[in-house]
């Protein structure tokens, strides 16, 4: 098989492992009756070590290539979700949290750093693209699969089964079946410079700033949908179908990314998609019943889903020969930062005043970055 084809399996099966358990995790504590601070701070723990560790984790992958923290990162995963299926107690979920979004880390950068090594810049978009169809698959997959398990057998063994979808990835990896890409040598690409050198270049920064509020985005679905549905009354099934109408978009939006390359400039493409994702949460607290729900579901998940293969290639096009790890690793860390202050903030606010707030937070900053984001940012 080739390289990107076995690349993206591998990244769907340790991405349903470690999304379900996001899902899993916060409807365990739900069903824990835990406020919506503690749900805040464990979804925040998801990201608490990526946060610190994953410029120096891209610099790593930079110097020894990828197949080494891809094969940690899915040993991470598993051990992280089987903990919650021999301990499962509300202080179980936190351990699982932290080696979890540890283990995903390590997965998503290298995996990301592969696929733009082994492609030619004619072939990233379209690449990055079907590398996020895999995403979109493993997240339509994930929060249908754990909400069914949940209401048949029970949270402890919908984290048995998420284990298992680490092993193939582990067995694989361990006997290196992926061909990997292995680093350059030569001196004009060793990695030199402090790693905030990297946003001195304007559209550099201007996309890491785009790339943090859509994130966010994402982080703010995942928190805060599980509990607007438990609020309206739904069952662990029916938030799982509605989680699994933004899977679909998402999944839709990154299949017609072949034509949009041809017709859109990636600059556009981030504009628009932070406008429509911006309504979608602003309408989302009118909506109590589950086809809106899931309607409104679907019209977010194209304004999230979109961006995702453009910002990846920009990121990798624009940043030194050599650094491309570690400018992944910046990402990551931008992203997982705000990824862990913010749901402990989201968890104050909503345990205060309820989710409305957090919503129209969320589509405020979307709709304000979409209005200052032009085709293509001016250098300075």
């Amino acid at each position: 098989m080739k390289p990107l084809p076995l690349i993206i399996i591998l990244l769907i099966l340790n991405h349903v492992a470690s999304y379900g358990s996001r899902v899993t995790v916060t409807l365990f504590a739900i069903d824990q009756k835990s406020s919506a601070f503690t749900i805040g701070l464990l979804m925040a723990l998801y990201a608490l070590l990526p946060a610190l560790l994953s410029v120096a984790s891209g610099r790593w992958i930079d110097r020894i290539g990828v197949e080494k923290p891809f094969q940690l990162g899915s040993i991470a995963v598993g051990v992280g979700t089987f903990a919650a299926f021999l301990w499962p107690s509300i202080y179980a979920l936190y351990f699982t949290s932290v080696i979890v979004g540890l283990g995903f880390m390590l997965i998503n950068v290298a995996a990301y750093h592969a696929v733009g090594e082994m492609s030619s810049a004619g072939e990233r978009p379209i690449n990055f693209s079907y590398v996020a169809l895999g995403f979109s698959t493993s997240t339509f997959i994930a929060p249908i699969l754990s909400g069914v398990i949940i209401d048949n057998f029970g949270h402890r063994m919908t984290f048995l089964v998420l284990t298992l979808f680490t092993v193939l990835p582990i067995i694989a990896l361990s006997f290196r079946l992926l061909p990997m890409h292995r680093p350059h040598k030569s001196e004009e690409e060793k990695p030199s410079g402090p790693v905030l050198d990297l946003l001195k270049d304007t559209e550099v920064r201007r996309l890491f700033i785009n790339m943090t509020i859509l994130t966010v985005a994402w982080d703010v679905y995942g928190f805060a949908i599980p509990i607007h549905g438990s609020n309206i009354g739904l069952s662990a099934s029916e938030i799982g179908i509605v989680m699994g109408a933004f899977a679909a978009a998402t999944f839709s939006v990154r299949l017609a990314m072949p034509f949009l390359v041809q017709h859109m400039r990636p600059w556009g493409v981030l504009k628009l998609s932070l406008l429509v994702a911006g309504c979608s949460f602003a309408l989302i607290p009118f909506t109590h019943h589950i086809a809106l729900l899931m309607i409104l579901m679907f019209v977010l998940g194209l304004g999230l889903g979109a961006p995702q293969p453009m910002a990846l290639t920009l990121l990798h096009e624009t940043t030194p020969k050599g650094r491309a790890g570690e400018a992944l690793g910046l990402r990551t860390t931008l992203i997982n930062t705000s990824q862990t202050t913010m749901p402990m903030l989201f968890g104050l606010v909503g345990a205060a005043f309820g989710l409305a707030p957090i919503f129209w937070a969320m589509a405020f900053f979307l709709i304000g970055g979409g209005a200052l984001t032009g085709d293509k940012p001016r250098k300075h």
